[in-house]
């Protein structure tokens, strides 16, 4: 799933593919800052992402559904 986080005074955003679930990175980012602690994600490479919960913008989480590629796919 891709995930994109807006960073304040930041000109671009960051954004990864995470094997964890919609809710999973919802809640995670919740809870983030409903403590104001950093944001830590992990992405499908392994690297953990770090955002300071007080410079998130936004965050676009993805859909779930895996999208078919080619002409074989198509009704």
């Amino acid at each position: 799933m891709e995930i994109e986080l807006g960073i304040q005074n930041a000109p671009r955003a960051v954004t990864f593919a995470t094997d964890a679930t919609a809710q999973e990175v919802a809640e995670t980012i919740k809870s983030a800052l409903a403590a104001n602690e950093p944001i830590e994600l992990l992405d499908n490479k392994g690297r953990n992402i770090l955002v300071p919960a007080n410079m998130l913008a936004y965050a676009v989480i993805g859909s779930e559904a895996r999208h078919a590629v080619g002409f074989n796919n198509l009704d």
